[in-house]
């Protein structure tokens, strides 16, 4: 019975890694419920002798029955046996489980749905693991399913699972291990007894089964502290930290969530919260961009790894250069200032306008160079107030039409797609971007092929994702959401060789009061597209109406116009490079922007901090090392301290010239005996065994580390005479060392065999005199051994730690009896009519008959 109690254990320890998926605590109680229900199936065909395959069976019966009455009870016989119906109930609420995993991310509501799915997995581990443990007696192979398990948050969250759970988790496949290997020790026969306590007498395997027990401890103590003490091997991590990459100080991290699903969340809410607001020294509302997502995987679009390096800090200067802007396009400045709502959920990234040059926030927050997202590992956005200044791009359309090919970096990073994509999307692109000479003409065609003349409809009900997805969309249904607007563009900009990803954040809002203010219904996607000179543009593929995307404005420079359209015509209003001689080195436009990206330029403001040098970080780490290293040598020190204060005052009340009536105190007697003898002669004599008892201790035990230290360790059978002896004679000390050391010795043994003790005044002196000898009698590295790393304090430490392993064996033979306790304490009978008296206890009992094993 104990096997399949514990197979159930397992589970359940491990099914606790689940909880930072969920954000209510249902679905704990539905997997409790259907645990409990699917272990005592296991306990009762094991205790009953019934056919192994019956156990798989009953468990999933068992389940089957505990979930009809949980969530299908009304159509259920008796509320409880299932029926068709039922069963029809319970499929219901799995589609709309799997439904919801789909829109949501973690962490997710725990409705009927979820919360089934959960259950019925837990009980879908639990019977394999129940069959491979109990029924296959293949303990190990249990650990496959239990990983199974275990790697579901591990998949889903970016942020790494709670320490605490792992270990509930280890320990508890630990104890399933522990629970087989007694199992098959009792079908051998009868035990060995090899350890006996006062709390029980139990049969154990020996010194195999502690060093197995030993073995999980310590491999499961060692994966919790060596990830947090060793630093990953990437770039830089030492000081730093990342996103994805498991960097930063003390192994900080900031996971970035499934921003797609999050996007889909929001805009199908009923309720439409107010997320943030903001105001502008314009007056003009701007995008506010969160997530930038650059991979496509072929099903949607993903971020790829972030770093946040010490010199990208926000409090340490402005922002990273903004990538691929030239000085010579036109941008005005722009102010914003920002304040987050105290309601909104977990968020460690900021919502900024892009492209933003200054942010001026309290915390630790780093922008990533590459997509200047700003995130932090130890701060959230919640109830945030802060101030940005950015660049409001006005880029000609000749400088757009006439813009140079990407850099490779950017092509090869921005025009990648996955193999496998419908041949008849790129078909498409190529036929609506037909008669395009440049590509900015052809992103142009896509916007207003999208928006105006494709017959696309904005709708929130179409979901799914991936290349049939995609094709759907394009060709056939032409129904969906801004997500699906921005991916679909982004991709078909791709396969027309123009740099794309698409961006995650807010629509500008709406004007209430003076301020603009953003819900969550104005959560919305969009792609840009990159151009050489002017960087990442924004375009609007999402056609206006429905929801909150009835906010979304497309920007001036993305409107439809021909090379000789006059500014009236939809082209920017701003200068032409050309036209102003904005060109040149001291231009205006440049000098503007060479304000907005440093705006500490020419003054005695904050500067970029560059970070540490590679070899400093080196050096400190060696430094700590070295520290940790020395952690020893100081527990030597003070213990060596201590010692040497005992030994000085016993030295002191041995000594004649003290006077035992000017300090009564510091002689053992206590504040109350001074206050109240009336004369100094009426105090009571000192007690000499109260300093010198303690003085030959300390002095004997420095003494042995001493030895220790220095190679020459005591052996356990050497009484103090003999090793008086051995020392005196191996290292042919001197008279006045040989002398010290024997007086050490004979206090010791005077304290062991004697009535009363030696006097401990001289043991001082002794001591020292004794431990420069024995040092004179070893090289110098041996005595610059026992200094840094003394062998004395490292096997205290080792005993320390093989103390804390015997208290976990001795945890298997705790526990309260009182069946036993009962047996031991009744009363029972002497063996004359009427005659009873109360038994001994056992510790007092004589062992008569003792047989030795």
């Amino acid at each position: 019975m104990r096997l399949p109690i514990s197979a159930g254990l397992a589970t359940g320890a491990v099914s606790l890694t689940l909880y930072p998926l969920f954000a209510e605590g249902a679905w704990f109680w539905a997997g409790l419920g259907v645990l409990l229900v699917t272990t005592a199936v296991a306990t009762l065909v094991s205790r009953f002798a019934l056919p192994p395959w019956l156990a798989p069976v009953g468990m999933l019966g068992g389940a089957w029955v505990f979930l009809t009455v949980l969530y299908a009870r009304d159509d259920a016989w008796l509320s409880f046996i299932p029926t068709k119906d039922s069963l029809l109930t319970l499929a219901e609420h799995l589609l709309t489980g799997f439904d919801d995993i789909q829109r949501f991310a973690a962490p997710v509501p725990a409705n009927p749905g979820i919360s089934l799915l959960t259950a019925g997995g837990i009980a879908l581990i639990a019977v394999l693991v129940d069959l491979f443990a109990v029924r296959l007696r293949k303990a190990a192979l249990a650990g496959l399913p239990l990983l199974a398990l275990f790697t579901v948050p591990a998949a889903v969250l970016n942020e790494p699972i709670g320490w605490p759970a792992f270990v509930i988790g280890a320990f508890g496949y630990v104890g399933l291990l522990v629970a087989d290997g007694r199992e098959r020790v009792s079908h051998w026969g009868r035990a060995v007894l090899v350890r006996r306590s006062r709390t029980t007498t139990t049969a154990d395997a020996g010194k195999l089964a502690l060093s197995g027990k030993r073995v999980g401890v310590t491999a499961i103590a060692l994966a919790i502290a060596v990830p947090a003490l060793i630093p990953t091997l990437v770039p830089a991590p030492l000081f730093g930290f990342g996103v994805g990459n498991g960097l930063g100080g003390g192994g900080n991290n900031v996971g970035i969530p499934d921003a797609v699903a999050k996007l889909s969340g929001q805009l199908t809410q009923p309720v439409n919260a107010t997320v943030m607001s903001y105001t502008s020294a314009d007056d003009t509302p701007r995008y506010l961009r969160i997530y930038s997502l650059d991979v496509f995987d072929g099903r949607q679009f993903r971020p790829s790894s972030l770093k946040g390096r010490p010199e990208d800090r926000l409090d340490e200067g402005p922002m990273p250069p903004v990538p691929g802007l030239s000085p010579s396009t036109p941008a005005t400045r722009t102010e914003t200032t920002l304040r987050i709502s105290d309601e909104i959920e977990e968020l460690r990234f900021l919502p900024l306008p892009y492209p933003a040059t200054q942010v001026e926030v309290d915390g630790d927050w780093r922008a990533d160079r590459s997509t200047l997202m700003v995130f932090s590992t130890r701060d959230e956005a919640a109830g945030l107030e802060y101030r940005v200044t950015g660049m409001d791009l006005r880029p000609t359309y000749d400088a757009l039409d006439t813009a140079p090919a990407a850099p490779i970096e950017v092509q090869s990073r921005f025009l990648s797609l996955p193999r496998g994509l419908d041949p008849r999307i790129q078909d498409l692109a190529y036929e609506v971007t037909e008669g395009a000479a440049s590509a900015y003409q052809q992103a142009i065609k896509l916007q207003e092929w999208f928006t105006e003349t494709g017959q696309f409809a904005y709708s929130l009900q179409t979901r799914g994702s991936g290349n049939e997805a995609l094709a759907e969309f394009l060709l056939n249904s032409r129904a969906g959401y801004c997500e699906q607007f921005a991916s679909a563009m982004a991709v078909m900009a791709r396969m027309l060789g123009i740099p794309a990803r698409v961006s995650i954040g807010y629509t500008g809002g709406s004007k209430i009061d003076g301020r603009w203010v953003v819900r969550t219904h104005d959560a919305h996607a969009w792609p840009e597209l990159y151009f050489e000179g002017a960087g990442w543009l924004r375009f609007e593929p999402t056609p206006a109406g429905g929801g909150g995307q009835a906010t979304a404005r497309v920007p001036q420079y993305s409107l439809p116009v021909t090379p000789t359209a006059s500014p009236s015509a939809g082209a920017s209003t701003a200068p032409s490079p050309g036209a102003t001689g904005a060109t040149g080195p001291d231009s205006e436009a440049a000098r503007n922007l060479r304000e907005l990206e440093d705006p500490f330029a020419g003054s005695s403001g904050p500067a970029a901090d560059p970070g540490l040098p590679l070899y400093v970080k080196i050096l400190i780490g060696v430094g700590v090392a070295l520290l940790l290293s020395l952690v020893p040598a100081l527990m030597r020190l003070v213990l060596r301290l201590w010692r040497r204060r005992i030994l000085t005052r016993a030295a002191g009340f041995g000594s004649a010239e003290v006077s035992t009536r000017e300090e009564p105190e510091s002689h053992g007697w206590t504040v109350d005996e001074i206050g109240s003898a009336a004369d100094p002669d009426d105090l009571p004599e000192a007690d000499p065994a109260k300093f010198t008892v303690p003085a030959v201790e300390a002095a004997w035990a420095e003494l042995c580390d001493t030895l220790t230290d220095l190679g020459m360790a005591r052996q356990g059978s050497e009484t103090p005479r003999a090793l008086g002896r051995r020392l005196t004679e191996r290292y042919e000390l001197d008279r006045e060392a040989a002398a010290a050391i024997g007086k050490i010795s004979s206090a010791e043994e005077r304290l062991r065999y004697a009535r009363t003790p030696a006097q401990a005044a001289p043991l001082a002196e002794d001591l020292q005199v004794a431990r420069a000898a024995l040092a004179a009698t070893v090289s110098w590295q041996r005595r610059l051994g026992a200094v840094l790393a003394p062998v004395s304090a490292l096997l205290r430490v080792k005993a320390v730690g093989e103390g804390l392993l015997d208290g976990f064996d001795r945890l298997e033979g705790t526990g309260w009896r009182p069946w036993r306790l009962w047996r031991r304490t009744r009363p029972r009978h002497t063996g004359r009519t009427g005659d009873t008296k109360k038994a001994e206890p056992a510790a007092d009992r004589p062992l008569a008959g003792t047989r030795r094993w």
